[in-house]
């Protein structure tokens, strides 16, 4: 009796190590596993974090030197969407903020600061032309200005106030006729005129949409007034 009591305890015992050694087994597998995968997960976060692209203010392509305010803006998309404006990463004007309107849209800046000083907008197509007028005559020097078409922006502008855009750097502004796209940055007290002007023409052979042309963007970085 004790011989066969010893012999079912050596087994039993046996039993319980080989079940011990089969469960260890098989929990070391799939640890090392879970660890593989932890490890693999952790390396491709890290490689999609260092290959993803930098993004710089305003979403521009690449980033403006030193005492430089990134800006980039898009003219309005027939007469449904509106223009955008954006500088230094700040909407100025755009649908959204529904701070936009039909003709030409107009964003002033302080050039020395960056600090946003006005945003209007003047219907050229069924407004008056006298109050934009007034409006460019009362920009101060060392301010930016920048401006983007919505529908048509030149309907109602007269000779006077072609003038005062073009002192301001403008080239484009003299041909800018009935539902041209345009998109311009410029200043008060400009020496040159400003390298910052995209215009597409109106035309029914190449418009993009059914009687205005397609949308035109631009960015760039504006150099920041010294004293």
């Amino acid at each position: 009796m004790r011989v066969a009591g010893a012999a079912k305890l050596v087994v039993a015992v046996a039993v319980f190590l080989l079940t011990f050694y089969v469960i260890s087994q098989v929990f070391e597998i799939k640890m090392d596993a879970s660890l593989g995968n932890l490890f693999a997960r952790s390396a491709l976060d890290t490689a999609a974090r260092s290959t993803k692209p930098p993004r710089y203010k305003c979403g521009i392509s690449k980033a403006c030197p030193e005492k430089h305010f990134a800006f980039k803006m898009a003219s309005g998309a027939a007469n449904v969407v509106g223009p955008k404006i954006c500088l230094e990463d700040n909407v100025l004007m755009s649908g959204v903020k529904n701070n936009v309107g039909r003709g030409i849209n107009v964003a002033l800046v302080n050039g020395k600061t960056g600090e946003v000083l006005d945003t209007k907008y003047f219907d050229m197509w069924g407004g008056d032309v006298a109050p934009f007028i007034e409006f460019l005559k009362s920009i101060q020097d060392g301010t930016i200005v920048l401006m983007g078409t919505y529908d048509d922006g030149a309907t109602k502008l007269n000779d006077e106030a072609r003038r005062l855009i073009a002192e301001l750097g403008s080239t484009s502004i003299t041909n800018l006729g009935f539902r041209d796209n345009w998109v311009f940055c410029g200043g008060k007290g400009i020496k040159t005129k400003s390298p910052f002007e995209q215009h597409i023409k109106n035309n029914k052979d190449t418009n993009k949409y059914e009687g205005w042309p397609e949308v035109v963007e631009m960015e760039g970085c504006i150099p920041q007034k010294q004293d």
